[in-house]
């Protein structure tokens, strides 16, 4: 498993690469945003850690430009407290966060994570769902919202496929944690609610699809005649 480690601050690259290089991981690093855009698209790379605070292109601008190009699982680094640049990331499609200073083996640990989620899918692989006029086709993973293509992140996909196996039924946010990002919310991770947001911008254009359950968690709704009852 190769990481590509997108950071301008050649210290913590050496550290992390060292602690990482002792986990199992192959690693590589790139300096400057344009050169890390350039290594996180080549096909190499298993999994990218991308710095938001680098010169060249910021991390914002890199994480735009690997989306219009590329699948391959991002990692944000952000400052402590910022908690603006960890939601922007999120929007953009990054697939988790973590602020600095942090430790290595939260990283280790984060990043495996990830790589277990994508590359041990048990989904079975022929799978489509149709609920409340939204088809999902697990094979080709593609979503139609009343006959209409929705252009979903990674993330926003596997939350929407959990939602829909469960209509009807209400899923917690540790639920939906687990099962991303193999941990439990804590009470300032805004990681799920973040993509939930999106989803519903994405899909209800014209009714509700997804209820919050105040205190316990969503449901996807099964019919427009739910939308009154929880």
């Amino acid at each position: 498993m190769l990481v590509l480690i997108i950071d301008d601050d050649p210290e913590l690259c050496s550290l992390l690469g060292e602690f990482l290089r002792r986990e199992g991981f192959e690693v590589e690093f790139a300096h400057d945003g344009n050169k890390g855009f350039e290594a996180a698209v080549s096909g190499r790379p298993s999994i990218v850690v991308l710095d938001v605070m680098m010169p060249g292109a910021d991390g914002f601008t890199v994480l735009k430009r690997i989306r219009e190009k590329s699948r391959v699982p991002v990692l944000m680094l952000t400052a402590r407290g910022e908690d603006v640049d960890r939601i922007v990331g999120l929007e953009m499609g990054a697939d988790d966060y973590l602020a600095k200073p942090f430790n290595p083996r939260e990283l280790s640990a984060r990043l495996r994570a990830i790589l277990r989620r994508l590359e041990a899918d048990p989904e079975p692989a022929q799978e489509t769902l149709t609920v409340n006029g939204v088809t999902l086709d697990s094979a080709t993973r593609a979503v139609t919202c009343d006959g209409h293509g929705v252009d979903l992140t990674t993330y926003e996909f596997d939350i929407l496929r959990q939602l829909m196996r469960a209509a009807g039924r209400v899923l917690s946010r540790d639920d939906l944690m687990e099962h991303l990002y193999q941990r439990k919310a804590t009470p300032f991770d805004r990681s799920i609610d973040v993509h939930m947001s999106h989803l519903r911008r994405k899909l209800e254009t014209s009714r509700t699809l997804i209820k919050t359950i105040r205190g316990v968690g969503y449901q996807f709704l099964r019919s427009p005649h739910d939308e009154g009852l929880a």
